[in-house]
């Protein structure tokens, strides 16, 4: 009798322990985030290899580095649903650089099972930020964004913090937001490139929230902006190491890498960064490599 007493003790003690921790575990993720820029490269008949090639690759690259969050740049709307269809664990939003569906588009996949959509919205590289497709005739640019945030469901046997009748503010939920871009590219355009950092800095430094009643929303900035650590619109981001500006951005490499970035700011570290080098026997599924990076948000 003794020791059936003690399996069962022993048993429950076992038992309890895995509940525990994978009631931690999934706290845990809720506090991550896995973020990944990619130029997918449009479907240009010239490029080798073809879309039709491609696309396979790149499905089977994401559901091996299974990103919570993808911002994509150039894809075709072709090319966007394609992705959908394919990875139908991702909701995405964003338009054509031109509007609806036409030109390339700055598209935000986001996983629908982790995430709920507050805002959304687009915005022009142009002295006409509001009007969508205003800019150049040929490759005008767009900025696509995104306030989301982290579904905070109560763990199994656990107690709501909250009656069933709550209408107060839901403190215990993360939001965030998100922006997705392309910029200008080729030495002619360095200006418009600075033009563009400029009007994105001031669009992001309307979000800083001027009271206490809710949590800070950290803020992600990513995509393939055609220039290299060191150059003004960088600069403008992040700063230099003189730089005390508070409302600047991070880069999430020190001292940053190549043209495609994933800039933060607010309450979150980076955990991991990595250039993803996924091919298939020597071949790139596009002309840019994807950069991965995983945030764990802090507490306030």
């Amino acid at each position: 009798m003794k020791n059936s007493v003690c399996l069962i003790v022993l048993s429950l003690f076992v038992f309890g322990s895995i509940v525990f921790a994978q009631d931690n575990t999934n706290k845990e993720v809720n506090k991550t985030l896995k973020l990944m820029s990619y130029n997918i490269k449009f479907a240009s008949p010239t490029y080798e290899p073809l879309w039709d090639v491609r696309r396979e690759w790149q499905v089977n690259m994401i559901r091996e580095y299974n990103p919570d969050i993808i911002g994509t740049q150039e894809g075709l709307k072709e090319q966007v649903d394609y992705l959908q269809d394919h990875l139908p664990e991702y909701v995405v939003i964003g338009e054509g650089r031109k509007g609806g569906d036409d030109d390339e588009h700055m598209a935000i996949f986001f996983k629908k099972d982790k995430f709920r959509l507050r805002e959304m919205g687009s915005f022009q590289l142009s002295a006409t930020p509001d009007i969508i497709g205003s800019g150049p005739s040929v490759n005008p640019r767009l900025v696509t964004w995104a306030r989301l945030a982290i579904i905070n469901r109560t763990a199994k046997g656990e107690a709501s913090p909250n009656k069933m009748d709550y209408r107060g503010h839901w403190e215990n939920t993360q939001e965030f937001y998100i922006f997705n871009t392309h910029f200008f590219n080729g030495k002619a355009d360095s200006l418009a490139r600075e033009s563009a950092a400029k009007l994105i800095m001031e669009r992001v430094n309307e979000l800083n929230r001027f009271g206490r009643w809710t949590k800070e929303r950290p803020i992600f900035l990513m995509g393939d902006f055609n220039c290299r650590p060191g150059s003004v619109p960088y600069k403008t981001f992040v700063g230099d190491k003189s730089s005390d500006n508070q409302l600047l951005f991070e880069d999430s490499i020190e001292g940053g890498q190549g043209i495609d970035w994933v800039l933060h700011k607010g309450n979150v570290n980076v955990v991991n960064y990595e250039r993803v080098q996924y091919n298939v026997d020597g071949v790139y599924p596009s002309d840019h490599k994807p950069i991965f990076v995983e945030f764990k948000i802090l507490d306030n």
